[in-house]
């Protein structure tokens, strides 16, 4: 349980608009800049402090990386300052274009495809690679897979980086819409869990799902009844935790 993603999240698109202003690095080539920084940094912190907690309980975990979310938001604002940080993208994601009548944002449709691609990718990679096996193996039962001859701390480790690089590379794409300063963990980790929640712990599946099914009813809630807010997160939330606790293409504990 590891509630510090999102401030990989903020980490990344750091990266990003550091890379941007300060090296001149194109955007495409800022977004891998961003997710290896993120990836490396999770491995010094997987392996100095997370990996002692594997076997400790979920209080334990979900105490552990709350405080480091909230180191990483002092740190943050020491090191690039309270203020908002803009985000300039390049010139050919920027706008829109007509699409059957409707005017569509390039920025957002970038983002629509980068997300369906990747989530291809990684369902591919769990459900069809020999990588993907051992890590679902280390999940269900840690001790046997390493009886298998898994070497289940590496398994976690490559693991956790690659979690933690794509968080941050989704948090560089995102800021350009979600704006950047040193709260950015506070403001979105309701969302973050709740997408986790209702898709089901453990399914790339189920948190596309989640999210894109959370994401509409935000919308459609706010443009029909705007003076209700977010309340349809919630009460979308609270249906699917009534209906299944495990979330929606998650498995019964």
């Amino acid at each position: 349980v590891n509630l510090a993603h999102i401030s990989l999240s903020m980490l990344g698109g750091y990266v990003m608009v550091w890379a941007m202003d300060a090296a001149g690095v194109p955007f495409l080539v800022s977004l891998l800049l961003a997710f290896g920084a993120c990836a490396a940094f999770s491995v010094l912190l997987e392996r100095l402090v997370l990996r002692h907690f594997y076997g400790a309980d979920d209080l334990t975990q979900v105490l552990l990386t709350l405080g480091l979310l909230f180191m990483s938001i002092a740190s943050v604002a020491f090191i690039w300052g309270p203020a908002f940080k803009p985000v300039t993208v390049p010139s050919w994601l920027t706008g829109q274009f007509s699409v059957a009548g409707l005017q569509l944002e390039r920025y957002r449709l970038f983002l629509l495809v980068a997300g369906g691609l990747l989530t291809l990718v990684l369902v591919f990679t769990l459900e069809r690679t020999r990588f993907g096996a051992m890590v679902r193996a280390c999940v269900d039962s840690r001790r046997a897979a390493s009886g298998s001859g898994i070497n289940t701390d590496g398994v976690f480790a490559l693991t956790f980086a690659l979690g933690s690089g794509l968080a941050g590379l989704g948090g560089a794409m995102s800021v350009n819409l979600l704006s950047l300063d040193p709260n950015f963990p506070l403001r979105y980790l309701v969302y973050v869990l709740i997408v986790v929640s209702v898709g089901g712990m453990g399914s790339i599946t189920g948190s596309l799902l989640a999210a894109c099914l959370i994401g509409v009813a935000d919308v459609l809630g706010k443009y029909y009844l705007p003076e209700l807010g977010g309340l349809f997160i919630y009460l979308l939330t609270v249906i699917v935790m009534l209906w299944r606790p495990q979330g929606l293409m998650g498995r019964a504990a």
